[in-house]
Order: C-alpha cells, then structure tokens, then sequence
C-alpha cells in the first residue's frame, strides 16, 4: 500500500496493537450501529483481519490493547451534545436494544465480539468518547511498558480510528494503520479517511495492509524466538 516505502520493522519492546472497538454495538446486529443504520457487514468484515493480526500480534510477544466506546449506566460520562448526535442518529445512547442498552458498559452490546476476546494477559481500555486516549489511562499504561509504535485497527475509520491516532501523534507515537483491517461508516469514506493519514509526508503515520504488517510481525516472532 506504500509503493517505495521502506520495509515494516518493529522493535518487541516498543509496539502495540491497538484494537479499536471491536464491539457487539458496532458489529453485531441489534447493536449501537445497527440500531443507528449504519451497515455492520461492512464492519464485521474486520473482524477476520484483526483476527490475523491478533495472532500475529500474540506470537511476536507485542503488547495489545483492545479499547471499547461506551458509558457508565447513569451517563454521567456521556457530554450532552454525544447523547443528542445519538438520539439524531435513531440510536440514543442508553436506549434498550436486542443486546442491552445502547453503549452502556456491562450490557452483552458493549462487549468485544467472541472471536476476539482479549486474553488475561492483553489490556482493556474503557473509553467515554472517540479517541482511546480521552479520559482513560492509555497514555500511561503505554509510558509504563515503553511503546513508542503503535499498530492500530478496528472501527469505524473515520471516527474512532481517526480520533485515536490523532490523539496519538499530538504524543510523539509513531503509528501504522492497517487500512484493510479498517471500516468507515459508509463506503465512500474509508478512501478519504485513510488517504488523509498519509498527507505531508504521512502527518498521521503510514498506512500498510494486514498482510504487510503480518509478515513484519512474523519476521519479529522468527527474530525473538532464534537462539
């Protein structure tokens, strides 16, 4: 996807995936996007490229995060003009639905879709708004292990992801998006979402497909594991 662009390496100690809200709400039917209009089988179609970046993510030993949009059962944490778009949308935030209220945490919607449950070992970040590092400990927890790199996917490209990897470049991280393990809202923005990453010399970071970040992720497992 990056024709002359110097090959993926990634430092063990220094990366992490960043699986963005890979949810029932957003995925699953009944959920906050379906209830919204919004086309989940694009949406879904993620899944089986997160799933192989996951496994790849696993062998090389990186550190992963798995985030999820949703809020505190009273809405305390939700801003009122977020609960007006919702209620504009046809999907107010806190409404019931076939999977429990609409992202609310604890509810069967706002869990991550069975096929990729974190395991004990990977992280967990609740978040409030659009932007994995609003209001959460992102940003600490990865100051804490050292990663510098972070390898992000999930959905929906324009908001969630757009929102997270803004928020990390404003930290000095260096970002890659794994563009087919992505997924806008509506098909003619996944274009425009992912070619604004790459302006001024990739302002956002770089984007690179699931099988380009696999094969680097392959390459540093093969690395560690060499006596």
């Amino acid at each position: 996807m990056n024709p002359g662009a110097p090959p993926l390496v990634f430092d063990r100690h220094r990366t992490a995936l960043v699986v963005i809200d890979l949810q029932r709400d957003f995925c699953s039917a009944g959920g906050y996007a379906h209830q919204a209009g919004l086309d989940i089988g694009r949406l879904q179609r993620v899944v089986q490229q997160a799933q192989a970046l996951l496994a790849a993510a696993r062998s090389a030993g990186i550190t992963i995060v798995h985030t999820r949009e949703g809020h505190l059962p009273d809405l305390s944490d939700c801003p009122p003009a977020k609960l007006a778009r919702s209620i504009a949308a046809g999907a107010p935030i806190g409404s019931h639905g076939p999977l429990g209220r609409l992202l609310v945490r604890g509810e069967q919607g706002h869990d991550f879709v069975p096929e990729l449950r974190p395991r004990s070992n990977e992280h967990v970040i609740d978040k409030p708004g659009y932007g994995a590092f609003h209001r959460t400990t992102l940003e600490a927890l990865l100051n804490a292990v050292g990663v510098r790199q972070l390898i992000v996917c999930g959905v929906t490209t324009e908001v969630c992801v757009h929102s997270t990897l803004r928020e990390a470049v404003d930290r000095g991280l260096d970002c890659v998006t794994v563009g087919d393990a992505t997924a806008a809202s509506q098909p003619d923005l996944q274009a425009p979402a992912l070619a604004m990453i790459g302006v001024e010399g990739g302002i956002f970071g770089r984007v690179c497909s699931t099988a380009e970040v696999v094969d680097a992720l392959h390459a540093l497992a093969a690395e560690t594991s060499t006596p």
